[in-house]
């Protein structure tokens, strides 16, 4: 799985029972549109339904806070979010002209993202959208990618976030060397169910001087992805000052991101495989082939 935005990152209540079975992508997928240039769009009342909002304006509050993360991230709003208008016929010939928006699926990640936490189906949306996105910002042709290809694209991304997180960090407090050990072991904690750092290293046979990002595969680098860009943002976002404050937000982010693996039926972190080739081999492996 991908993730990456800078953007409300909604707390979902807990729930300990097993994923809807009957909620999958294609709930996303069948109602997705093609323009003529061959770019995706869905329409929001596709999007109203599928997200099991009964009223249009209770789910046009929901656009117009996802409209207003949009501005504030000083993206154009207008690309994102068309209004359209859609005539409805009536009875005795009348017709009936309604709002509506052609949405990107940046759009639609925002919209879930400020969507109701309580629903399972914005679980899901939370994931779908931001995955997809994801994968097309990192690469156009992602899907065609062999795995090792996948993991080296996902741990650059990781590397350069990594950086972003530090300096976020830094803004809230956390400033020594190790200060920022206790901070990352708390994101590890959240995410690997009270794993630290130093447990996941020994659980994956590693030696001393190797690093566990080097030694995950793409599905388990994601989410480390996805833990270490939301905990920034958050850190920015709501100004959180102070190093216990930092590391109970950097321990709540990572939980979040384990419990919707948990909620949508994934593997635990801990419990994915170990590649058998590190990131620094299949670096000098692609190096070859140039």
């Amino acid at each position: 799985m991908f993730f990456f935005f800078d953007e409300n990152f909604n707390e979902p209540s807990v729930n300990n029972d097993e994923p809807n079975a009957n909620y999958t992508e294609a709930v996303f997928e069948d109602i997705k549109h093609i323009n003529e240039y061959g770019q995706e769009f869905w329409y929001a009342r596709d999007l109203q339904k599928a997200l099991e909002y009964e009223k249009w304006s209770n789910f046009k509050k929901v656009i117009d806070k996802a409209i207003t993360n949009c501005k504030a991230s000083n993206i154009a709003a207008s690309e994102h979010f068309a209004e359209v208008g859609k005539t409805l016929p009536m009875p005795n010939n009348a017709s009936k002209t309604i709002t509506d928006y052609e949405l990107s699926r940046y759009a639609c990640y925002l919209i879930v993202m400020n969507g109701d936490p309580r629903k399972e189906i914005i679980a899901l949306g939370k994931t779908y959208f931001a995955v997809k996105t994801r994968q097309q910002e990192l690469i156009e042709n992602y899907e065609s990618l062999s795995e090792d290809q996948k993991r080296l694209a996902i741990r650059h991304e990781m590397s350069e976030h990594n950086k972003q997180l530090v300096a976020a960090a830094k803004d809230s407090g956390v400033e020594t060397t190790m200060d920022y050990a206790i901070f990352q072991n708390y994101g590890y904690m959240g995410l690997y169910g009270g794993l630290k750092a130093k447990d996941i290293h020994e659980r994956k046979g590693l030696k001393k001087n190797q690093n566990i990002l080097d030694h995950m595969g793409y599905e388990e680098l994601a989410a480390n992805l996805f833990r270490a860009t939301q905990t920034e943002a958050k850190l920015k976002r709501e100004n959180i000052q102070g190093k216990a404050n930092a590391n109970q937000t950097h321990y709540d982010v990572g939980k979040e991101v384990r419990d919707t693996i948990k909620r949508l039926g994934g593997t635990m972190p801990e419990d994915l495989p170990t590649p058998n080739k590190s990131i620094k081999q299949i670096e000098k492996e692609q190096k070859k082939l140039k």
